[in-house]
């Protein structure tokens, strides 16, 4: 196993290397708006005060941006205009993903101190890792000069979102489809060390599974029992329950443990190392094990993440309100 000192120099080196790829670079502002990034920082960190799920709902609208359309902030138009149908009410987002008001704040914010400079999925990507980085997790030089698209795809975000109740198989082939490989699907997947998720996404799990009449049987036992008591059969499927039951508002390997003791809340999530015969086990247990290389893969994975097809140059706008295309 490569140690900590070289897979640092390693993903650093990778950093160095990626401004090239989809004309982005971390210093694209460093004239136009340099403080966009303490200002987006500060603007997640007060809104932790008050909502201590803020920093993994924002990181979610980042990642169910980028796997539709690319990463073009096309999550957070409202219907209206020359939108007629809002990637908000595509079933993987309706009355489940949120931050909305935060990324308004920013924009307010960054409005106001360089003016039409800042895209929306710029914002995105920057809340991001300030989320990350709030939560004790990893920091890392976010790779900028994406600009905002004009059209939503609703179509798109129902198709190409993974959903909790997929096969690993359809999982992979949609993170393959976006240019992300095995090792950023399990990285990425560790974003379910912090925040919460509704009943609804994994209650087929807990009584009657797949029509057997038995709970998952990759569910342990003893969490099992306290999720059919948070979730009982016919309850309210909008209740939440913590995607890590330990540190529920701390980013760190937790999850990849949990996986070892058949405690991920997603049956997408226990897949990762359920599943036999699958090269993600072998990264769970990195993972699990070095707390250290999942920062390090993690970091790299978003950096591979916000490079999915991104509006550059005279492409797309900046968005002067992230909930509309200007002049709508």
């Amino acid at each position: 196993m490569l140690s900590s000192t070289i897979q640092a120099i390693i993903f650093f080196s990778l950093i160095l290397l990626y401004p090239s790829n989809g004309q982005l670079n971390a210093t694209f502002y460093s004239n136009t708006c340099p403080n966009v990034s303490s200002i987006v920082k500060n603007a997640v960190q007060q809104a932790l005060q008050s909502d201590s799920r803020i920093g993994a709902s924002l990181i979610r609208l980042h990642f169910h941006d980028c796997f539709v359309n690319g990463c073009d902030a096309s999550i957070l138009l409202d219907q209206g205009g020359n939108i007629t149908q809002s990637e908000k009410n595509a079933a993987p987002n309706f009355n489940s993903i949120r931050g909305f008001g935060v990324v308004d704040t920013i924009k307010s914010s960054l409005e106001s101190s360089c003016s039409g400079v800042v895209s929306c999925a710029d914002i995105l990507a920057l809340a991001a890792e300030s989320s990350v980085s709030l939560a004790g997790g990893p920091s890392w030089n976010v790779l900028l000069g994406r600009r905002d698209g004009l059209t939503a795809n609703q179509g798109g975000a129902n198709s190409s979102i993974p959903s909790p109740f997929e096969s690993l198989a359809n999982v992979t082939s949609k993170f393959s489809a976006v240019n992300l490989d095995t090792t950023d699907m399990v990285a990425l997947s560790g974003a379910h060390t912090f925040g919460r998720a509704q009943c609804q996404f994994f209650s087929q799990r807990l009584f009657n599974f797949n029509g057997t009449g038995n709970p998952d049987p990759t569910l342990n036992t003893t969490y099992l029992a306290t999720l059919q008591q948070n979730c009982p059969q016919n309850g309210n499927g909008s209740t939440l329950n913590n995607l890590d039951p330990s540190t529920q508002d701390t980013f760190d390997n937790n999850y990849f443990t949990n996986l070892l003791t058949k405690m991920g809340l997603l049956q997408t999530d226990q897949h990762l190392f359920s599943t036999n015969g699958s090269s993600t086990v072998s990264i769970v247990n990195t993972f699990a094990n070095n707390q250290t290389a999942f920062f390090n893969q993690f970091a790299q994975s978003m950096i591979n993440m916000g490079n999915i097809s991104p509006l550059t140059g005279t492409q797309g706008e900046i968005r002067i309100d992230c909930k509309k295309v200007n002049g709508s």
